[in-house]
């Protein structure tokens, strides 16, 4: 699927016990960073399972710190398995639409870094998005999850964009 299809269509929506899913696992990942992936019926705005995934960053950290310098509580990376899922997702009848992660201390913004991964790449005039989905980011504070966000490529625009704000836990 193109990333315009998705930049052009209709923002997902959570269903209730997702948005309550994801903010238990940066809780309990917390004071590392959490990823997963979010899918829903094809041809569907609605997104109602949530796959936790494996933050593999401090396993490729620990093999190459020069060339992954930041640990789990800084960054996350998807794995082999995690990525496989999300590339097969994408034909099926249930694909991933969003993938989820979140910043540690750090607030619910798309940094430099969660661009260049989404990307694969340092950002250029010529750079697409690797995989047609939206990305949340969630705020996970010492002692409650602040909040989170969700962000879009903008093909006019040549970067992610919040495109919806999620309340946080009270």
């Amino acid at each position: 699927m193109p990333y315009d299809a998705v930049a052009d269509g209709p923002l997902p929506e959570l269903a209730p016990h997702v948005l309550q899913d994801i903010y238990a696992h940066a809780r309990e990942t917390y004071p590392e960073e959490c990823c997963g992936l979010l899918m829903g019926a094809d041809h569907s705005a609605e997104i109602d399972e949530v796959k936790r995934c494996v933050n593999e960053q401090n396993r490729y950290h620990e093999l190459d710190p020069e060339r992954f310098p930041r640990t789990a509580r800084e960054a996350y990376y998807l794995g082999g398995k995690d990525l496989r899922f999300l590339m097969e997702s994408l034909s099926s009848a249930r694909p991933v639409k969003v993938i989820y992660h979140s910043h540690p201390d750090a607030g619910a913004y798309f940094s430099a870094e969660d661009t260049r991964a989404a990307l694969g790449r340092e950002p250029d005039e010529t750079a697409e998005p690797q995989y047609p989905v939206d990305h949340i980011v969630i705020d996970a504070q010492p002692d409650r999850i602040a909040g989170a966000k969700l962000f879009r490529w903008s093909p006019s625009e040549r970067t992610f964009v919040q495109a919806a704000e999620y309340a946080g836990e009270r």
